[in-house]
């Protein structure tokens, strides 16, 4: 009878796996029961039943945001339960906080006895062990143990776990502490009002997973801006600036953010959600849609939770989509049918006889009709840039545009030859240098100077260039988050000037003794960047490229299919025109290999 029974899931599995359209199957086990299996609307979205609420009744809030941000910057997690039910609930429910990254270590929701030495592996992972066995975990000294029946978490003394960034930490633990204990809210009042209560337990679960999406989506806005594609390999790679990201979201300094972006959840997501034209999801529409309510809503309680709870909605939704089916019905045993002494053990199951079940479902997929759903693939919207979200102060606009009005003037009398009105004007221009617009303006008003790659200066006007272009560089850190030392690097091998008949010094020659010129990602960057301009310029007239920037976001960078991505010749069609042969490289431009080769070359001399 067992292994009937296994027989009938596995072929079950089968039937409900390769339908196209979210479906629902109702089977019986026997008995006169009536059970109901159905498959989510959007398999990206995770399917968490009440685990996610279970958890944090088992651990609280402050716990499960300790395990939350140890399992994002890749800290090894034990969970440790007497139920095994528990512990797979457990492991499961943090996959799905991570949403929508997805964990890449290992995981091993119930770990065999026999297995425990994984324990000991320099990777991170997330494990659930029974309790039987936790004295044989006191030893693992780099491990966050987290005890579902005692509710505890044990960090270790040489475990560092990095926290959410402020106020974004305060923010998640009041949306929680709404969601999970909304009497708290009305627990001062003389007369609170006598509606307030918590969801149900599944309801509860969503708006859990609601809170950690809105926290998610505040963390990552603006992330489609920072997507570069690389186009030098026979497949496109996507790439995501860091540095830029961080810089305009000034959270440079910001240990948990640095670590999610450097770690292997964030490839993955980049791998898996950089494409510009694929199906999207709940994530990708709180990315470009909401994020501006969100800002808005912030100190207002009661929008925020309307807000967590439409969400909630939508993810409930995901997983039952058929409510009106859903009508479990199983036929409970007696009471204390478990206190009977003559109990019949779960049969020992065949070996053989399993696999042939598990060999015979597998040939009955292999002959199904493959599990194609229709996914409607979409243009993925980029959401308004960061610096659209992020809040301007009127009074320092004010200033700064003061300070980069001297910054315009002194350069103007530099290149003019007026050195007295410059050097009144200089000191002031070194301390507007100190702000991140003042050097982007410096920049900008070098290159209007620059003409045919090459701008001979007398002495002094040399002088003054390079002391204002040392004074830009000295406040940059290696990983030239705002992008000025990218800025700069053309312009030091533009600037010159004749020491001697026959000898002339670049302007690079005085600017050398800076740190980001030792990273080696900061020239990656770079050599990517100066191919993705030339290819810009082989393929793309401006009339062309002009359209393209209109179209706006990611996208208008794709290529025609003769670059290598199947997607990529489709722009024409999406920026709204009928797709044609592939463009020819404009007269006088350079072949795309060459172009790479010699953008290369110059990298590297530089």
């Amino acid at each position: 009878p067992v292994c009937g029974l296994l027989s009938l899931l596995l072929s079950l599995s089968v039937s409900v796996g390769s339908c196209p359209v979210p479906a629902a199957r109702t089977i019986s086990l026997g008995a006169g029961d009536r059970q109901v299996i159905q498959t989510p609307i959007n398999d990206s979205l995770p399917v968490s039943s009440c685990s996610v609420a279970l958890l944090f009744r088992q651990l609280g809030i402050t716990n499960v945001l300790f395990l939350f941000c140890a399992a994002l910057t890749e800290h090894k997690i034990l969970f440790l339960s007497s139920s095994y039910q528990r512990l797979t609930d457990a492991c499961r429910a943090l996959l799905a906080l991570m949403f929508p990254l997805k964990y890449s270590f290992t995981y091993v929701p119930i770990l065999p006895a026999q297995l425990l030495e994984v324990l000991s592996t320099p990777t991170p992972f997330i494990i659930g062990v029974h309790s039987i066995f936790q004295s044989e975990t006191q030893e693992l000294l780099d491990v966050v143990i987290a005890d579902l029946d005692g509710g505890t978490v044990n960090v270790p003394e040489c475990v560092h776990i990095s926290l959410l960034p402020e106020p974004l930490l305060q923010q998640t633990r009041e949306a929680l502490s709404m969601v999970l204990d909304p009497e708290l809210e009305v627990a001062d009042l003389a007369f609170p009002p006598s509606t307030i209560s918590a969801s149900s337990l599944k309801m509860q679960d969503k708006e859990i997973r609601a809170v950690f999406l809105r926290l998610f989506a505040q963390l990552l806005q603006g992330y489609r801006w920072c997507l570069h594609i690389i186009r030098i390999h026979p497949e496109p790679v996507i790439r995501f600036h860091k540095a830029a990201f961080l810089g305009q979201r000034g959270l440079t300094e910001d240990d948990f953010l640095t670590k999610v972006l450097e770690g292997m959840a964030f490839a993955g997501f980049v791998t898996e959600r950089g494409a510009p034209y694929r199906p999207i999801d709940l994530f990708d529409e709180l990315v470009a849609y909401e994020v501006k309510r969100m800002k808005a809503e912030e100190g207002n309680k009661q929008k925020i939770l309307r807000h967590i709870k439409e969400l909630a909605e939508k993810l409930y939704k995901n997983e039952n989509p058929y409510p009106a089916v859903t009508m479990h019905k199983v036929q409970k045993p007696t009471e204390g049918c478990h206190l009977r002494l003559h109990q019949k053990p779960f049969p020992r199951l065949d070996e053989g006889t399993v696999q042939w079940i598990i060999d015979q479902a597998t040939a009955k997929l292999q002959t199904a009709p493959p599990a194609v759903r229709a996914e409607k693939k979409c243009m993925v919207p980029s959401g308004p840039p960061i610096a659209a979200i992020l809040e301007r102060n009127g009074n320092a606009l004010a200033n700064s545009a003061r300070r980069l009005e001297v910054v315009r003037n002194c350069i103007s009398y530099v290149f003019e030859n007026k050195m007295l009105e410059a050097k009144k004007l200089f000191p002031a221009v070194l301390r507007a240098m100190k702000g991140r617009a003042a050097r982007h303006c410096l920049t900008q008003e070098l290159h209007l100077h620059v003409q045919q790659n090459r701008a001979v200066l007398d002495h002094q006007q040399f002088d003054f260039v390079i002391r204002m272009m040392n004074c830009c560089l000295q406040d940059c850190t290696a990983m030239d988050e705002h992008g000025i030392a990218a800025a700069l690097l053309p312009l030091v091998t533009a600037f010159c000037r004749k020491l001697s008949p026959g000898i002339t010094q670049f302007a690079y020659s005085c600017v050398q003794e800076h740190v980001v010129w030792t990273n080696i990602q900061f020239w990656e960057a770079m050599f990517y960047c100066d191919v993705q301009n030339h290819i810009r310029a082989l393929y793309l007239d401006s009339a062309e490229e002009n359209h393209m920037e209109q179209v706006g976001g990611w996208p208008r960078r794709a290529l025609p299919k003769e670059l290598g991505s199947s997607w990529s010749y489709r722009i024409m069609e999406w920026a709204g025109r009928e797709p044609q042969s592939p463009p020819v490289p404009q007269q006088g431009h350079l072949p795309l290999s060459q172009a790479a080769l010699e953008s290369r070359s110059a990298a590297c001399s530089s």
